[in-house]
């Protein structure tokens, strides 16, 4: 049994491993069209295809192998599978600063999505380490910290790619996930299993998880909250430029102002958290759905940048509450036995998310224009809230 002090230690360290996981990542991806071009060669006319190609392949890989190695986890061990993680992630971006052509970059993200899986061991580590009565604030502070790793990126890789160039940024993002695996292997133990639990792992069946409702909506939920979370990537610096009526230093402005969503998530997620273990999860959640999705309606209104920066931080008030109530709803309807397959299918079913995200944002910003993004997405989330409404009680 975890003590009081020990489980916030093992929360403590698992926090700092995932904001350098999430910085890491985000370091690199808001500047790869640019290495495609200035280190690799790719053709400006042929950056917006390559881009997609290699942003797309890993998320791809990773939403196909999360539940089988989510599935091993539950056999192995989660702290096994977390090391397996980060030291093939941290392989990966090494070679990612090394390649000399895009056909390259790709085989490397290709790696990258077999070695995903960090963020989805984090979690099945943390759900199994803290106390139940933590379990809510415990997601939140990570949640935080994802979300706090993901505004520090982009800052850290814009300096460090003007101080140090753009390869060497990869390298650093490769050393801070070692680092992680180190701090994994010396500093956290395997969470111990639930008193009851199933003991032979071997029996554990994904699609018969799948066949519980509450799991079943709880991956659907999480498909389609990451879908929008992402469905402004195309079209954001271009609204913002609209709202601007100018390009000049466009790509740093379009970033403050999509980081304010971020900024006000790291606030927020903790006390989600908090409400959810004292009310109920599933209140929590179709609560910040609600609110996310009026924010996005109304991010279609405004006629000026200010007022656009400000309903970014609002929504990202809301979001922060949605993902850490999808993962203790799934955490507390399930046993830490089979919890490594339960955090393996909600990162595939977030992957597939982020790949449908970009895609509809961008069909709808081509084919309606780029209000009507907005629009889509807080439609979307208001529909998922009112299901959320109806159908909690009966299930969750």
């Amino acid at each position: 049994m975890q003590t009081r002090r020990s489980w916030k230690i093992v929360l403590a360290i698992l926090t700092c491993n995932v904001v350098l996981m999430s910085a890491s990542y985000t370091m690199l991806i808001p500047f790869l069209p640019l290495y495609l071009i200035k280190e690799l060669g790719v053709a400006q006319s042929d950056v917006n295809m390559w881009n997609g190609v290699i942003f797309s392949v890993s998320f791809f890989i990773g939403a196909i192998m999360a539940p089988i190695w989510g599935k091993i986890s539950d056999k192995k061990g989660r702290k096994l599978m977390a090391v397996r993680s980060s030291i093939g992630l941290a392989i990966t971006y090494f070679l990612g600063g090394i390649v000399t052509s895009p056909e390259q970059l790709f085989m490397v993200r290709v790696l990258q999505g077999f070695a995903a899986g960090l963020w989805a061991s984090e979690l099945a580590i943390v759900s199994a380490s803290v106390p139940a009565e933590k379990m809510g604030l415990s997601l939140g502070i990570m949640q935080a910290a994802l979300t706090s790793g993901g505004v520090i990126g982009p800052l850290l890789g814009g300096v460090l790619a003007e101080v140090f160039g753009m390869r060497a940024s990869f390298m650093i993002a490769g050393g801070a996930l070692f680092t992680i695996s180190l701090i994994t292997i010396f500093f956290v133990q395997e969470p111990p299993r639930e008193a009851g639990d199933v003991v032979d792992r071997k029996s554990v069946n994904q699609m018969e998880l799948l066949k519980e409702p509450v799991i079943r909506q709880m991956l659907i939920l999480a498909v389609l909250v990451q879908m929008v979370i992402l469905i402004l990537q195309p079209i954001i610096t271009l609204y913002v430029a609209q709202l601007r009526g100018s390009m000049e230093n466009i790509v740093l402005i379009a970033g403050a102002v999509f980081s304010l969503g971020g900024i006000a998530a790291s606030i927020s997620a903790p006390v989600w958290g908090r409400m959810g273990q004292k009310k109920s999860f599933g209140k929590i959640m179709y609560v910040a759905m609600g609110g996310a999705g009026i924010c996005m309606l109304i991010q279609a209104i405004p006629n000026n940048l200010f007022q656009f920066a400000v309903m970014q931080f609002a929504g990202g008030l809301f979001f922060a509450g949605i993902n850490p109530s999808i993962s203790a709803v799934l955490a507390s309807n399930t046993g830490s036995s089979v919890r490594g397959s339960i955090f393996g299918m909600l990162f595939s079913a977030q992957q597939l998310g982020s790949m449908a995200g970009p895609l509809l944002g961008g069909a709808v910003g081509t084919y309606w224009g780029l209000k009507e993004v907005f629009v889509v997405a807080g439609a979307i989330m208001i529909l998922t809230s009112t299901f959320v409404c109806f159908t909690r009680k009966e299930i969750y």
